[in-house]
């Protein structure tokens, strides 16, 4: 059953970065403008006398953005493999070889969305967002979950 439920996890989450590049140019920019300028009013509060460039602030939340989606795609892969079966080197390398060419799918992808292209860069910064979370899922394994340490909250 986890092994389902980790897979369906990695199924749903490719959906949501599929759906996210499906959107037209416009329609992503004025999204990701749009959280861009919630940014920015929350930060006007913390240092009102601060000068903010929406379109540079901009530009960051969406890379931002990329990377953020394939550092939890790579815990999910990297996780779903390991609930099939893989191990240690092997399940980590995998994982990043499916994060990586899902990226460079779905940069093709946008190739034919309106007013989106592919870009490189953005193949790199989407493996490593993945590689980052693979490495995270990596840490956080070697945590060790006792009963005492679960009582020092």
């Amino acid at each position: 059953m986890n092994r389902i439920l980790s897979w369906s996890a990695v199924i749903l989450w490719c959906v949501l970065i599929f759906s996210m590049s499906a959107q037209p140019a416009a329609v992503s920019n004025g999204l990701s403008k749009g959280m861009t300028e919630v940014i920015i009013e929350h930060a006007e509060k913390v240092v009102p006398n601060e000068e903010f460039n929406l379109g540079s602030l901009n530009h960051i939340v969406r890379k931002n953005a990329h990377f953020f989606l394939y550092l939890i795609l790579g815990i999910f892969v990297t996780y779903a493999l390991r609930q099939s079966g893989r191990e240690g080197k092997s399940a980590y390398g995998l994982a990043l070889l499916i994060s990586t060419l899902y990226a460079i799918s779905d940069e093709f992808h946008q190739l034919y969305v309106p007013g989106r292209g592919a870009q490189i860069s953005d193949v790199l910064l989407d493996s490593a967002g993945a590689l980052v979370g693979i490495v995270a899922y990596i840490i956080i394994r070697q945590v060790p979950v006792t009963p005492r340490n679960l009582s020092k909250k």
